[in-house]
């Protein structure tokens, strides 16, 4: 029974270093990794995705290498060239070059490489900001983002990394300075409205007198135009009457009848109207100022009718003077 025993208890050893070595022998690598094979303590090969075997006890799998683009965020506080301290946030999208010397490089030569690219992302962006005013963070950050591209392009090549885009994503100055900037712009804002609401107001003036400087003129004209047809009226008046009358009636005589008449009839139409009391001077010798005082806006009058006939100026200047010799 004994030999018996020991021969089942041999094979089942048997068929189980069997099994763990197939099992050993064969493995799976995911879509979009790799492993690191080593043999005996040494780099031997990268195995890629897929079905792939080893030999059991002498080769052994040292780690798996992500291939996929991973994407570093990093926080970096530094000051500005005018002093003033700002946060950013830098994301860095990087992965590894798919090649067996770029995957071993990646996996032996660093150790952490997140940390490690934070630290090249902080002495870059540390080397930029520092000289420039905070305005131009704002306004040049791509240019940040493409020199700290550059910068980790060139020394994580060495690594077997390879970067896609570093991307400036937040900018963040102390609370204080966000304050006083908002303030500024606020009171810029405020300036532009006054000068734009001064020109408006302008604008409205100018046309205003614009406006009233034509009503003025136009005013103007259509008074002159109307003693001017006064004047021509009663001219007619004059000569209608002397027609009418006796050959000797002077001018003065028939105009000092129009200037009653037309006195009285106004005084008529006053009282017409319900006017109980005229506060006007009246008196012979206020009126006959009065008829002067017309007479002579009579002949101006006239005379500026004449002057818009051209050659005619003098002509009617003449018969002017020969309609109202008494006038003189």
């Amino acid at each position: 029974m004994e030999p018996v025993a020991s021969f089942f208890i041999g094979r089942t050893i048997f068929i189980v270093f069997a099994i763990l070595f197939v099992f050993g022998a064969f493995f799976i690598v995911k879509q979009k990794t790799a492993v690191i094979i080593e043999r005996l303590g040494k780099f031997n090969r990268v195995a890629r995705s897929g079905f792939n075997l080893k030999i059991p006890i002498i080769d052994k799998k040292a780690g798996v290498v992500n291939l996929k683009v991973m994407e570093l965020p990093v926080e970096v506080e530094t000051k500005t060239k005018d002093d003033v301290f700002v946060r950013l946030i830098i994301s860095v999208q990087y992965y590894v070059v798919e090649t067996q010397e770029g995957i071993s490089t990646s996996f032996y030569k660093f150790d952490n490489p997140a940390r490690q690219i934070q630290s090249y992302v902080f002495d870059s962006i540390r080397s930029e900001v520092p000289n420039m005013l905070l305005d131009d963070v704002f306004s040049e950050k791509d240019k940040i983002a493409k020199a700290v591209q550059v910068e980790l392009a060139d020394t994580m090549e060495e690594y077997g990394f390879a970067i896609i885009k570093a991307l400036i994503t937040d900018i963040d100055p102390d609370q204080k300075v966000k304050h006083a900037m908002n303030e500024i712009n606020a009171a810029k804002r405020l300036k532009e409205a006054a000068r734009e609401y001064a020109e408006a107001e302008k604008i409205k003036v100018v046309a205003a007198a614009e406006a009233e400087a034509e009503s003025k003129k136009l005013q103007g004209v259509g008074i002159a135009d109307q003693r001017i047809a006064i004047a021509n009226g009663m001219k007619q008046s004059v000569e209608q009457v002397k027609g009418a009358m006796e050959a000797d009636v002077t001018g003065q005589q028939v105009m000092n009848m129009l200037f009653m008449t037309q006195h009285y009839d106004t005084i008529s139409r006053l009282a017409d109207q319900g006017v109980n009391t005229i506060f006007v001077p009246y008196s012979p010798g206020t009126v006959g100022d009065l008829q002067t005082q017309i007479q002579s806006s009579l002949i101006a009058a006239d005379t500026i009718t004449k002057t818009t006939q051209g050659k005619d100026y003098k002509k009617g200047v003449k018969k002017k003077d020969n309609d109202f010799e008494d006038f003189a």
